[in-house]
């Protein structure tokens, strides 16, 4: 049997547009349907309504134990970047392979599955996993129900390798991350007659000083982690809404921002915290506007990753990489965290391509990553045979 190239499985992966939210059940097929007629015996987990859904895999023999690879399925959208290609058609240019999730991260997926229908054609003594899932990129949300399902079952793997990218270097550690939405509640009134009314904008306004103030607290008193480029916990606002005309005084404003802890701050305590704060600027309005509120909702959350040095998959990834440096910690989140917590596996992060293309028009991944991360999976498939 001939195995398809990682590249030209990359480019099938690519050609679905699988944005968070919309469905991933035609990848799902393509990817099923190899690992099938390869002898993977497969599950997947799907979303509530059915339009989309996990995949999970295992190739080699029943039992505990194995080593997931896992990614995401999901991309982020591509409307309004300015694309010099069709962002769902793979463009090879000078070494570097364009389009959208390359890097972040159909990349992987592609030498993972390389690495699947490999390991199908050997006697492993211990098993390998795929874990391929849904909506990562709005906040880790559709592996969960994979997660809760897996947690049920009495036999588990030992240790996960998250394929983000990470330039193919050893990542052992990210942020946790909540992201809330704040709802000012004021009172509307003839903008002539403003000073009448109370305005949820400028409440607003006052809240998101007080998440500058409190943000410039940790930076002066708080924890640091150096291994971090931002080596402490940030609170960032990044939607406004409210207001209907300009002559309107407004009575609600909605602020979404979110608070990415490092592992030695407890997000639960800034975000306590936080609320304090709001109550502190509503507060003062309740004797003459008893509605006066800021409501506080979370929307998302997942946890950071911490990993040992000496811990099971970071040896392992060492042994497959040759990287015997310090692993690196990674700004971004990753679903890592929540494998390590929901089914207490060894986790680490290592992956093609760079993060920092991840997002953007013309995303690529090079050549020389993919080839990179085909030769460690090889090794891994090698010492699990």
């Amino acid at each position: 049997m001939t195995l398809p190239a990682t590249i030209d499985i990359l480019a099938r992966l690519v050609s679905f547009p699988t944005v968070s939210r919309r469905s991933n059940l035609d990848l799902l097929d393509y990817v099923e349907g190899m690992l099938t007629t390869a002898g993977a015996r497969t599950r997947r987990f799907a979303h509530p309504d059915g339009s989309r859904a996990n995949l999970w895999a295992t190739i080699g023999p029943e039992g505990p134990g194995g080593v997931v690879l896992s990614g995401h399925t999901d991309v982020v959208p591509v409307e309004g970047q300015a694309w010099s290609s069709d962002p769902f058609e793979l463009i090879d240019r000078g070494g570097r392979l364009y389009g959208r999730g390359t890097a972040d991260m159909k990349g992987f997926l592609a030498s993972a599955l390389c690495a699947g229908l490999n390991a199908a054609g050997r006697n492993l003594t211990t098993p390998l996993h795929l874990a391929f899932s849904y909506d990562e990129e709005i906040g880790c949300m559709g592996v969960r129900g994979m997660i809760d399902a897996l947690a049920a079952r009495p036999e588990r793997p030992a240790l996960c390798i998250i394929g983000e990218p990470t330039g193919m270097k050893i990542a052992n550690g990210h942020k946790g991350k909540i992201a809330c939405r704040a709802t000012c509640h004021g009172r509307e009134g003839h903008s002539a007659l403003a000073p009448m009314a109370l305005n949820a904008l400028h409440m607003g306004a006052t809240f998101i000083g007080s998440l500058q103030a409190r943000q410039a607290a940790i930076v002066a008193n708080g924890s640091r982690d150096d291994a971090y480029d931002v080596p402490y916990s940030t609170i960032h606002a990044g939607l406004i809404r409210g207001g209907t005309a300009l002559n309107i005084v407004p009575n609600r404003c909605e602020i979404d921002f979110e608070i990415r802890n490092i592992a030695e701050d407890d997000p639960d305590a800034i975000l306590t915290a936080i609320r304090a704060d709001a109550e502190a600027v509503a507060a003062p309005h309740r004797a003459t506007f008893p509605e006066a509120e800021i409501g506080i909702e979370m929307v998302s959350a997942y946890p950071g990753l911490s990993t040992p040095e000496d811990s099971p998959a970071v040896r392992l990834l060492r042994q497959v990489t040759g990287d015997n440096g310090p692993p690196i910690k990674v700004a971004f989140g990753t679903e890592g965290g929540l494998f390590q917590a929901g089914l207490g596996l060894s986790t680490a992060i290592c992956g093609p391509g760079f993060m920092d293309q991840g997002h953007k028009p013309d995303e690529f991944v090079s050549r020389d990553q993919l080839e990179e991360c085909d030769r460690m999976l090889a090794r891994l498939v090698a010492a699990l045979s």
